[in-house]
């Protein structure tokens, strides 16, 4: 029963995240100073097309319509909950019309997934374990030479170190592209060779600063979890170092990284936005950029409540999944 009781809590919170990061969603994109029915009109007219004024009337009705935007506020926000959480439908996208918003994001959420997802695995794995030797191994010259360089590229924004790779690595050593030229193709593997050749840098500008900062938080906790007593206990019984520093140190000092990580892979789902400009990457970030600039409601919508669902799911799972890493945790 406290077992139900904990998932029925859980759930509820779940579902009130969603509706309360939803309705956010809905309502800041209508505070902006200009509409996406305007903003396509203007486009068209600039374009240098004449149009009577009864055919731009008709168009800003008809358009109005398909985005969903005609009625009072109530009308919109019933109708936009009723097709984005229910249907999970975001309509038709204004910068790219009339392609839908769904399939602009399958498009582009795989190339997220690929680079992010993976980035911050490699990012978390590599700072986890170098911050554990350099916690353990603390009063070590090289434990200090690892966490100075650690505070010295954490600040680093990944922005300003992506275009410093771009300077190393694609100017004056040009070894990678300065930006992504990937073709879709059939997978093989001379497609994949040539998407990880393209996505390096920008991954490579992720890592090295997510390495940072888990280098600086696992040392922070291993070297106060050195300081409790099962582990001087564990030295007093002359157990190995080895031994002490994975089961002993690593283990409990892993379970505030668990939380932490499970919350970056919810928020992968928001795309690297400037990284991603900086490359060219097709990604996420590249499609909220677009929806910004264009105004694009719809589109915009998409990704936001897409990153929204994904944070929520996360942390829902690490919720249920904790006591299975802490057994000292309850469902209560």
């Amino acid at each position: 029963m406290r077992f139900v009781a904990f998932l029925l809590t859980k759930l509820l919170v779940y579902v009130l995240i969603i509706v309360i990061g939803v309705t956010v969603v809905f309502l800041v994109p209508r505070l902006l100073p200009s509409g996406p029915v305007e903003a396509l009109l203007a486009r068209i007219m600039a374009g240098g097309g004449f149009m009577e004024p009864a055919q731009v009337e008709s168009m800003r009705v008809s358009l109005t319509q398909t985005f969903g935007l005609e009625g009072t506020l109530w009308e919109q926000y019933r109708g936009f909950i009723e097709r984005v959480l229910l249907a999970g439908d975001f309509g038709p996208s204004l910068a790219m019309f009339p392609t839908s918003v769904n399939v602009l994001i399958r498009q582009a959420l795989p190339w997220t997934l690929g680079l992010l997802l993976t980035a911050t695995i490699i990012a978390w794995i590599l700072g986890n374990v170098i911050g554990v030797i350099a916690g353990y191994r603390k009063d070590k010259a090289f434990s200090k030479v690892l966490e100075l360089i650690a505070v010295a590229v954490y600040p680093i924004p990944y922005y300003i170190l992506a275009l410093i790779l771009i300077i190393l690595l694609a100017y004056l050593w040009p070894v990678f592209p300065m930006s992504v030229h990937v073709r879709s193709a059939p997978l093989s593997l001379r497609f994949l060779a040539t998407v990880v050749h393209n996505s390096f840098l920008p991954a490579l500008s992720i890592i090295i600063v997510g390495v940072g900062w888990w280098v600086i938080s696992m040392k922070a906790l291993s070297s106060s979890v050195c300081e409790e007593d099962f582990v001087q206990f564990a030295r007093l019984r002359r157990v190995s170092d080895g031994t002490i520093m994975t089961r002993y140190v690593a283990r409990n000092a892993i379970l505030p990284q668990i939380t932490a990580l499970a919350l970056m892979i919810g928020g992968v789902f928001n795309g690297a936005l400037i990284t991603e400009i900086i490359f060219d990457y097709p990604g996420l970030g590249s499609l909220t950029y677009m929806a910004v600039m264009q105004s694009d409601y719809n589109l915009l919508m998409g990704t936001v409540t897409l990153s929204i669902v994904a944070v929520a799911t996360a942390t829902l799972v690490i919720d249920l999944l904790y006591p299975f890493f802490d057994p000292r945790i309850r469902y209560r």
